[in-house]
């Protein structure tokens, strides 16, 4: 099992959106820390290793279109930053699924 397993990804993904909700959380208490922001980036972190919030993430996009609408550019700003800085083959959206290893 190597570094770049999908079960470390999947490890490093929910270690970090734990990490970022539990900042967020005291963010909403503390004037010095942005609650919101730390908040939205552990919950998006989380949609990408964990089911449940993946589903929970599609409702809300169903219910609010305004949320889908600023995730989609939200993506299309980090796939050209990824390009930018030489990513350009890796896909960055939850629903991307990884490039396959076979033929």
């Amino acid at each position: 099992m190597g570094l770049r397993s999908p079960e470390w990804r999947r490890w490093a993904l929910l270690i970090g959106g734990w990490l970022f909700v539990v900042l967020g959380v005291a963010g909403l208490f503390l004037p010095f820390l942005q609650g919101f922001l730390f908040l939205f980036v552990g919950l998006a972190l989380l949609s990408l290793a964990s089911p449940r919030m993946r589903l929970m993430r599609m409702r809300v996009g169903a219910r609010y279109p305004a949320f889908r609408t600023a995730e989609a550019r939200a993506r299309a700003w980090m796939r050209e930053k990824g390009r930018r800085f030489g990513f350009a083959g890796r896909k960055t959206g939850p629903g991307d699924r990884p490039p396959s290893s076979g033929s």
